[in-house]
């Protein structure tokens, strides 16, 4: 995650802070083989003004999104691994064939 990555997701947090929304955090907390990104990286899921940060792109990162809803509607933070070594258009060059390990939390944007 690059600087002003971590600067534009900390801004969209305090900007759901602000107007009292409660968002979901996406980290990457593994990897195993070809991954399009690397730990630490992160994503912002805001139900009113949409992602911040990304986890990957495409399929992978629309289970996390699925994910995030889910956890924003429980409350409770999961984990979701994203296998990208079988999928069904594996021939694709934009396949990258490893394994994302996800941590997944609500964050409360109210004020405390």
């Amino acid at each position: 995650m690059t600087h002003d990555d971590d600067k534009s997701l900390r801004e969209a947090l305090q900007t759901a802070r602000e107007a009292g929304r409660r968002c979901a955090l996406a980290t990457i907390v593994g990897t195993k083989g070809s991954t399009p990104r690397k730990v630490g990286a992160r994503m912002l899921v805001d139900p009113e003004t949409g992602l911040v940060g990304t986890v990957g792109g495409g399929c992978g990162e629309a289970e996390v999104i699925a994910a995030a809803h889910e956890v924003l509607k429980t409350g409770t933070a999961r984990r979701v691994r994203v296998d990208l070594t079988d999928d069904f258009v594996s021939w694709s060059p934009a396949v990258c064939g490893g394994v994302m390990d996800i941590f997944l939390e609500a964050v409360d944007g109210r004020a405390s």
